[in-house]
């Protein structure tokens, strides 16, 4: 099991990378639009359809669960083929990001490559929780494939855990 900082932003106006990410991404997913429309008939009314399709050339969602119980929130994510080092998670007060990217690429040593289906990958998935988070409580473990989040739900204003003996 493999540990995975997450990056904890409270919400006071500090800036993170994965906000320029969010940008870029966008940026990248306009541009495939407007690729796949210049090369269709731009009156056949599939102006909605190439967004959808630019998302999904470029964005892989991963299958994922997020159980709510003991005052957390408990989440799985599918991300077979990632290492560690590839998976970035930052926490927000109402949403947990999960961002990875891989590549694949075959050198001189690798022989003539006759068939290979590896490829770049990027994973994007923003997860908007019922509740807010403490985002200082929030850990992220890879296990074979699975990347298990733990987020601790805020304590409300005035509300103090009562003594474990009483």
């Amino acid at each position: 099991m493999s540990r995975i900082t997450v990056e904890k932003i409270n919400g006071d106006g500090t800036q993170s990378s994965i906000f320029t990410k969010m940008k870029n991404l966008a940026e990248q997913v306009r541009q495939r639009a407007f690729d796949i429309f210049k090369h269709r008939s731009p009156n056949d009314g599939s102006d909605l359809d190439d967004w959808f399709k630019a998302e999904r050339d470029l964005i892989w969602a991963p299958e994922s669960d997020l159980v709510e119980k003991d005052g957390k929130f408990e989440m799985q994510v599918a991300v077979p083929g990632f290492d560690a080092k590839d998976v970035e998670v930052t926490a927000l007060p109402e949403a947990i990001v999960v961002c990875a990217e891989s590549t694949h690429q075959h050198d001189d040593a690798d022989g003539n490559v006759r068939f290979c289906e590896f490829g770049e990958r990027t994973l994007f998935r923003r997860f908007d929780l019922p509740a807010p988070i403490n985002v200082d409580k929030v850990t992220a473990d890879l296990d074979k494939g699975v990347l298990k989040l733990t987020a601790f739900k805020a304590e409300k204003a005035g509300e103090t855990k009562a003594p474990a003996n009483a």
